[in-house]
């Protein structure tokens, strides 16, 4: 599939309009209720499936199927997601009128970083081959290790990221009740 600039152009506009209109309207810091949370994740579901429904009309059936396909296989694959984000959330007992903020912020730094690393993957792919079963063999120890440790307690603290993050900028180990 042959994409145009601006529509590459166009789609990263109307992500970054999304997230703004979600940042903008979730400033006042609430405890978001179930039916607000269900009323936001219908509204992004029928966004992601229209766009299907615009890959339908200008590509056809059978790229539209593909996206399709794959926005069901992420939509499947986030949901062990939630239960990440809730075990996180009750471990540093992240208040629930900042728990949209923290997640937005969460999501939109996987998303810069999984963009970096995918354009660094590609450009990797393409000038050294040979990576490939580096990356395979970091993905088969990576299962392997979360196989055999599955019943480890949760430590945080412990985690060496956290603690190097730690000399660099200010991480606090309560919550202070301040709304920025």
């Amino acid at each position: 599939m042959d994409v145009p600039t601006w529509a590459w152009i166009a789609f990263v506009a109307f992500i970054i309009a999304m997230l703004g209109i979600d940042l903008f309207l979730h400033r006042d810091h609430h405890a978001v209720s179930v039916k607000e949370a269900a009323i936001w994740s219908l509204v992004w579901v029928a966004m992601g499936t229209t766009f299907g429904g615009v890959i339908w009309w200008l590509e056809g059936s059978t790229l539209a199927t593909e996206y399709i396909t794959g926005y069901l296989i992420e939509k499947s694959l986030s949901v062990d997601n939630i239960f990440v984000f809730a075990l996180i959330f009750s471990y540093f007992a992240v208040p629930l009128k900042y728990q949209h903020n923290v997640l937005f912020w969460g999501i939109f730094g996987a998303l810069v970083f999984r963009a970096i690393f995918i354009f660094a993957g590609i450009a990797l792919l393409e000038q050294f081959h040979w990576t490939i079963y580096v990356f395979g063999a970091f993905l088969i120890g990576t299962g392997i290790r979360m196989f055999f440790h599955q019943d480890e307690n949760l430590q945080p603290e412990k985690n060496p990221v956290l603690k190097a993050l730690r000399r660099f900028a200010p991480i606090s180990r309560t919550t202070t009740g301040r709304s920025s």
